[in-house]
């Protein structure tokens, strides 16, 4: 029972590639973190440019759409294809300025997401968690306002701890990886010995029944 408790965990733990598919998704995410965290205005540069590039095919891509005959809703994809072309085209010509966009884009999420967490403390305040959803609302909304009121150096500072934390991930995914690699090993050995033959049992069995048969004692 035990042991098909192993195969079952190894089973769900483990990817559909095995342990060397964690390893390779590891690998690749800790590389990502280190280069995001050594390079943090570059790997901003690159993410802006191609989110201003996928912004631009999607904006053609609604285009193409408003000269199909068949299609009824031209004129709301002349415009989606004419505000993806224009924000596509502004993000890769004004760096600077977009990283100021995304800057105060997370600045105001965070002090939304923080004031709805503070009335919602207050709200529920004495019961259990109040604390925690009060802390959480004063975190998110300082990191907010400070965010909003340098979003530049704080996008740069965010892509940093970014990367320490897809650094730390990868990390985590390649022990996870070894210790899947340990399970199926471990799992492969007990196989192995489950179906081992015993030199001499057999014999020692048919001896044993022999001296335990009946006929034996009527014969002698």
């Amino acid at each position: 029972m035990a042991h098909d408790d192993m195969d079952g965990d190894v089973a769900m733990l483990g990817w559909p590639m095995g342990w060397t598919a964690s390893l390779f998704v590891g690998i690749v995410t800790a590389l990502l973190g280190l280069l995001v965290t050594v390079l943090p205005t570059q790997s901003l540069t690159v993410i802006t440019v191609l989110l201003g590039v996928l912004l631009i095919v999607s904006g053609i891509y609604q285009l193409v759409r408003v000269f199909d005959s068949r299609e009824r809703q031209r004129v709301w994809h002349g415009l989606a294809a004419l505000a993806f072309i224009v924000i596509g085209v502004v993000l890769i010509r004004h760096l600077h300025f977009s990283f100021a966009i995304i800057g105060l884009v997370i600045g105001i999420t965070w002090i939304v997401q923080g004031i709805s967490a503070l009335m919602s403390g207050i709200a529920v305040r004495g019961a259990s968690g109040a604390g925690w959803l009060i802390f959480f609302g004063v975190i998110s909304l300082i990191a907010g306002i400070v965010v909003v009121s340098a979003p530049v150096s704080s996008v740069t500072a965010l892509a940093v701890l970014a990367g320490i934390w897809f650094i730390v991930m990868g990390v985590m995914e390649i022990v996870g990886a070894f210790a899947l690699r340990s399970a199926e090993r471990t799992v492969a050995r007990d196989d192995r010995g489950d179906h081992t033959t015993i030199p001499g049992q057999r014999a020692e069995s048919s001896d044993a029944a022999e001296r335990r048969s009946p006929w034996r004692h009527t014969a002698g």
